[in-house]
C-alpha cells in the first residue's frame, strides 16, 4: 500500500496477465481529486465506503456505498470525495473489445453496436454483490477457470442489465473528421511538441474556432487532450517494464515531477505504485 501524500491514503493496482492485461484498482482516499480525464478501457467499479462524487456525461454525479459507478471507453470524467471521511472503492477496466465481443455472443441482434452505460450511477445490489465477489476471487492465486468464469457471467449481467441497446456512433461531418484525425495524430505522437496554429491549420480552421470546436467535441480543450493522450502512452511503457523516469521523456512531459502529478491526478496512484503490480 500506499501514502501518496496522505498518511491514511492507499491505492494498489493491479495488471491480471490472465485476462489480457485487465486493470483493476483498489483504494480508499481522502484528499484524492481526480483531474478531468479518460481511460482507454470501461471503467465498471463499486463504492465499498462513503460516497464518490464525479462528473460525466455533461453532469455531476453521487455514488454512495454499494452503489455501482460506470464510465465509458474514452468518456471525460473526474471523482473526488462526497463526504470529508473519503471514500473507497475497487474497480475494473474492461477493454472495448472484451465488451463488444461479450455483446456478439449474447445477442445476435446487437451485433456492430458500441457497448454504452448511460447511467453514471447505478443502484443493483445484486449485481454490486456478485461485483465484489468477482473483485475478490481476481486477487487470488491460482483457479484461473473460476476467475474466468465469474469475470465473463458478470460482465454479461451488466450488459444484459444496463447496457443501453441500439447504441451506434453519430455520423461524423467532415469538419469533425478533420477533427478527429487531429486527435488521432495527438494519440500516436503524443510526445510532439504541438503549436496551437498548426493544429488549427490542419483542422482549417481559425486558432480560436479551432478550439471551441475541438472542446465542443471532445470535452476538453486540445493541450488537455495532449497530457491525456501522453498519459495512455505512459501507461503502455510502464506496463512494459519502462522507468518513470525515461518514460516522462519518451512521451513529452517536461520532467518526472510533471509526469508523475498528471499521472496520480488521473490514474490515482504514482508512476512507480502502478509498475509494482505488473
Amino acid at each position: 500500500m500506499q501514502s501518496d501524500g496522505h498518511c491514511r491514503e492507499q491505492a494498489d493496482y493491479f495488471h491480471l496477465d490472465d485476462f489480457y492485461g485487465l486493470g483493476m484498482i483498489s483504494a480508499r482516499y481522502y484528499q484524492q481529486k481526480f483531474s478531468r480525464h479518460t481511460h482507454e478501457g470501461f471503467c465498471i467499479g463499486v463504492i465499498d465506503e462513503g460516497v464518490q462524487q464525479f462528473f460525466r456525461t455533461g453532469s455531476n454525479h453521487y455514488a454512495p456505498t454499494g452503489d455501482i459507478i460506470l464510465v465509458n471507453s474514452d468518456e471525460i470524467h473526474t471523482g473526488s470525495s462526497a463526504l470529508e471521511t473519503g471514500w473507497a472503492y475497487r474497480a475494473i477496466y474492461p477493454t472495448p473489445e472484451m465488451l463488444d465481443a461479450l455483446m456478439q455472443d449474447l445477442k445476435s441482434a446487437d451485433q456492430g453496436f458500441v457497448p454504452w452505460f448511460s447511467h453514471a450511477v447505478v443502484h443493483d445490489p445484486g449485481l454490486a454483490a456478485q461485483l465484489r465477489l468477482l473483485f475478490d476471487v481476481l486477487l487470488k492465486p491460482d483457479n484461473r477457470l473460476l476467475k474466468g468464469s465469474l469475470l465473463l457471467s458478470t460482465l454479461a449481467w451488466l450488459i444484459t442489465r444496463h447496457n443501453k441497446k441500439g447504441f451506434r456512433p453519430a455520423e461524423i461531418t467532415p469538419a469533425g473528421q478533420r477533427l478527429q484525425h487531429i486527435a488521432e495524430m495527438m494519440n500516436s505522437h503524443p510526445e510532439t511538441d504541438y503549436s496551437l496554429d498548426e493544429l488549427a491549420a490542419m483542422a482549417n480552421l481559425s486558432p480560436w474556432y479551432f478550439l471551441r470546436q475541438f472542446r465542443l467535441r471532445y470535452g476538453m480543450p486540445p493541450h488537455a487532450w495532449l497530457i491525456q493522450a501522453r498519459l495512455r502512452k505512459a501507461r503502455r511503457l510502464l506496463q512494459n517494464g519502462g522507468r518513470p523516469a525515461d518514460v516522462s521523456l519518451q512521451c513529452g512531459f517536461t520532467d518526472q515531477s510533471h509526469f508523475t502529478r498528471h499521472f496520480k491526478r488521473a490514474m490515482g496512484v504514482s508512476p512507480g505504485k502502478f509498475m509494482q503490480r505488473r
